[in-house]
C-alpha cells in the first residue's frame, strides 16, 4: 500500500455536519423575528402610545369569593403608561431570549421554547388590556368565563380533526358536524323534552356526517377536502330546510331552548377569578377537559393509538402487520364526528339558546385552524382552542368599554380581532407543522 494511501486512513474523517444537538433547523429565525416586530408595536402603541395621566383597573376578585383575609384585592389600579411599556419591554426580552435559543441551537434548551412562548403572549395581551381599557376596568373574571364559553366548541372541533387527521383522513367537515350536532341536540330534546335527550342525540347526528364523509373519502376514494366543503354546505342546507318549514311553524314543539343544568363543585367555585371559570360549568366543559386527557393518554400511551398513528403515518407497513387501515380510519372518523357533536350542543342546549340558521358560524373552520396550531395534539388544539377563543372574548368586552374611556379602536377592527390572530397564529406562531404522512390519501389494500 501506498504512503498517500496509508496517510489517507490515519487521518480522521472530516466533519460532515454538526451534530444535531447543535444543528439550526432551517428558518428558525421567523419566530424570534414575529416576537420582536410584535413586541415592537407593544412598546411603540401600547406602551409610548398610552395617555398620561390615567390609569387601568383589574378587577380581580367578587365580594363572595373565598379569599381568606383579602389575600387577592377585589380591584387592583395601576398608572396606563409606566405599565404598558414595562410589559412591552419585558416582551421584548423573552423575544431576545429566542434569538439566542435559535442562535445556540442547542437542543438542552429547547425544552424552555414553550414556557417562553406562553410568558411571551401573557405579557403581550397585558400590555394590550392595560392600554386598550385605559380609565376603565378590564373584568378578567367575566372575560375570561366568556372565553370558556366560546372555547369549547372550539376544542370539541379541534379534537374530533385531531381523531380523524391521526389516521389519515382530512376532516374539512367539521362544520356541519358541529351544526347537525347543535341541530340534533335542540331538535330531539325539545320532542323528548329533555336537554339530557338532547345531548345524547347531538353526537348521533353529527355521526350522520361522518358516515358520510368516510363512505366518499374512504370507500369512494373521492378527494377528502372536495367532500368535506360539500358536506358543510349539504349540511348548512338541510338543517336550513329543517329550520323554516318544521322549527319556525312550531317551535315549543320542535326548538325549545332546553338548557343543561350548571354544575358546581362546592369550595374550589368559590376561588376568586378562576373559580367560576373551572368549577361551575355545564358537563360539556368537563367532559372536554376529560375527553382531552383520555385522547392524550389513548394517543401516545396505548396500543390503540400506535395503530392510528401507523395508519395516519405509513398504511402499508400497518396492514402488512395485520392491523385493518380502513377500518381503523372509519371508526375513527365516526369517533371524531361524535366528539364535534359535544360542540354542536355547546351552541345551543349548553347555552340555552334555541337552534337558528348557520349557527355554527364559521366555528368548523376556526378549530381547523386550531388542530393545525395545537399541532395534532389534543393538549395543543385545547390551546389554540382558548387563545382564539379568548381573541373572541376580548372583542366582546371592547365593544362594552364606556365612552370616554379606552383606546377607541374601530367596532369593524374588533369583529376582525379573533381571525386576525387565527392568521397570525397559524402564520407566524406556528411555522411549519408536521402533517401525518398519509393524511388525506386513500388506501388501497393490494
Amino acid at each position: 500500500m501506498s504512503t498517500a494511501a496509508l496517510n489517507r486512513d490515519a487521518a480522521p474523517a472530516p466533519q460532515q455536519s454538526r451534530s444535531r444537538a447543535t444543528e439550526r433547523p432551517r428558518g428558525w429565525w421567523h419566530l424570534p423575528a414575529a416576537l420582536t416586530a410584535l413586541g415592537l408595536l407593544a412598546l411603540i402603541v401600547f406602551g409610548l402610545g398610552s395617555p398620561g395621566g390615567t390609569s387601568t383597573a383589574y378587577h380581580l376578585a367578587d365580594a363572595d369569593d373565598l379569599n381568606p383575609g383579602g389575600l387577592i384585592p377585589e380591584d387592583i389600579a395601576v398608572p396606563t403608561a409606566p405599565v404598558a411599556i414595562t410589559l412591552a419591554a419585558l416582551a421584548l426580552a423573552v423575544a431576545a431570549a429566542f434569538w439566542y435559543l435559535g442562535a445556540a441551537a442547542r437542543a438542552s434548551l429547547a425544552r424552555l421554547r414553550t414556557p417562553l412562548l406562553i410568558g411571551f403572549g401573557a405579557l403581550w395581551v397585558l400590555s394590550f388590556l392595560t392600554w386598550a381599557f385605559h380609565g376603565s376596568t378590564v373584568a378578567l373574571g367575566a372575560m375570561l368565563q366568556t372565553m370558556m364559553v366560546l372555547a369549547v366548541p372550539l376544542a370539541f372541533g379541534a379534537l374530533s380533526g385531531v381523531l380523524s387527521e391521526r389516521a389519515g383522513v382530512i376532516n374539512i367537515a367539521i362544520e356541519g358536524q358541529l351544526i347537525f350536532g347543535a341541530f340534533g341536540a335542540v331538535l330531539i330534546g325539545s320532542v323528548a323534552g329533555s336537554a339530557w335527550i338532547g345531548l345524547l342525540a347531538a353526537p348521533i347526528m353529527a355521526m350522520i356526517i361522518g358516515a358520510l364523509l368516510a363512505t366518499f373519502a374512504i370507500g369512494y376514494q373521492v378527494q377528502q377536502i372536495i367532500v368535506g366543503v360539500v358536506l358543510n354546505v349539504f349540511a348548512i342546507g338541510l338543517t336550513s330546510f329543517f329550520f323554516g318549514t318544521v322549527m319556525e311553524q312550531n317551535p315549543q314543539t320542535f326548538n325549545a331552548p332546553l338548557r343543561l343544568p350548571t354544575l358546581r363543585i362546592p369550595v374550589l367555585a368559590d376561588l376568586p377569578l378562576i373559580g367560576r371559570v373551572l368549577f361551575e360549568q355545564t358537563v360539556l366543559v368537563y367532559l372536554m377537559w376529560i375527553i382531552v386527557i383520555v385522547l392524550t393518554i389513548a394517543l401516545f400511551r396505548t396500543r390503540w393509538g400506535l395503530r392510528v398513528r401507523a395508519v395516519g403515518e405509513h398504511p402499508r407497513a400497518a396492514d402488512t402487520v395485520g392491523i385493518d387501515v380502513n377500518r381503523t380510519r372509519w371508526s375513527n372518523v365516526l369517533l371524531g364526528s361524535a366528539v364535534a357533536g359535544l360542540g354542536g350542543a355547546t351552541l345551543t342546549i349548553g347555552t340555552g339558546v334555541a337552534f337558528g340558521e348557520e349557527m355554527s358560524a364559521g366555528k368548523g373552520y376556526i378549530a381547523l385552524a386550531a388542530m393545525i396550531l395545537g399541532r395534532y395534539h389534543p393538549v395543543g388544539a385545547l390551546a389554540a382552542a382558548l387563545l382564539f377563543a379568548f381573541a373572541d372574548a376580548l372583542q366582546l368586552r371592547l365593544g362594552t368599554v364606556p365612552a370616554g374611556a379606552g383606546a377607541g379602536i374601530p367596532s369593524q377592527f374588533l369583529l376582525m380581532l379573533p381571525y386576525i390572530v387565527t392568521l397570525f397564529a397559524v402564520a407566524g406562531v406556528v411555522g411549519r407543522v408536521r402533517v401525518p404522512a398519509a393524511d388525506g390519501i386513500p388506501y388501497v389494500k393490494q
